[in-house]
């Protein structure tokens, strides 16, 4: 039966640089000659991941953390916070000068003008400060939000909206996800609609988006660059994304 891996995108795929080492492709390129269906599983944007999917000629993508996923170029399910939940949070942290992003499939869009703290977090995805607009929401379909806060305020947050999560990405910035969005959820609803097992399923990652992913399917890898928390819940620690950590890892257990 087919087998399927998924594989993170930033410090998985992706190094520091945002260039995929090319003992990566080599071995992605093996792996589907040998079988297997390769895709992605992120909390990018469809949009911010298109070069990639081109590269490895990948049409199989999980991205937002789960609330977005295509198949083959189809998408067969979204999901995302309500609206009214969400103005809620946008509410109480423009009182404290916390701003956010709203990410459709498309584009970002900031809520203020000009926060280091949007711009700091951004730069290290290569991105650009987005075009700004406070109620984009309100309109149009947003599949992830960003919020702009400090470790030391993520508890507030906790404590105050407890029907969605905050998964931290960055020093300055979280994921609003619903209170059950994940990438492991997003891939089991994947699974289910092509009908292959979880048993079948590898997983790479790095982050701590990567846990309820790298706990749920059948064989998880996490890299040797990785949080601690990704790398306690895996089946096999590699090599860091620099040192040939994928091609290791899918060698190791008889991928390519």
């Amino acid at each position: 039966m087919t087998s399927i891996i998924f594989f993170d995108v930033d410090g998985t795929l992706y190094n520091d640089e945002k260039i995929i080492p090319e003992s990566t492709k080599e071995a992605i390129k093996a792996a589907r000659t040998n079988g297997y269906e390769i895709a992605i599983a992120t909390g990018r944007a469809p949009f911010m991941i298109e070069s990639i999917l081109e590269e490895l000629e990948i049409d199989t993508y999980v991205t937002f953390n789960g609330q977005y996923v295509v198949y083959k170029g189809e998408v067969i399910y979204t999901d995302s916070v309500p609206k009214e939940y969400l103005a809620k949070i946008i509410d109480f942290g423009h009182q404290r000068n916390h701003p956010v992003v709203f990410i459709d499939d498309k584009e970002m869009i900031a809520s203020i003008e000009g926060h280091s703290f949007i711009e700091q977090s951004l730069n290290t995805l290569k991105y650009p400060y987005p075009y700004s607009n406070p109620l984009f929401y309100e309109d149009n379909d947003v599949y992830q939000t960003l919020i702009f806060i400090e470790e030391s305020d993520e508890q507030l947050y906790r404590e105050t909206f407890s029907e969605v999560k905050f998964v931290r990405w960055h020093p300055y910035s979280c994921d609003i996800l619903p209170k059950d969005g994940s990438k492991a959820r997003g891939i089991k609803t994947l699974l289910e609609k092509i009908n292959i097992p979880i048993e079948n399923s590898i997983a790479f990652g790095d982050g701590l988006n990567d846990i309820e992913m790298l706990q749920e399917v059948g064989t998880s890898v996490a890299m040797g660059n990785g949080v601690e928390q990704a790398k306690a819940v895996a089946d096999i620690v590699t090599d860091h994304v620099d040192h040939d950590g994928i091609a290791k890892a899918m060698k190791l257990l008889n991928i390519i």
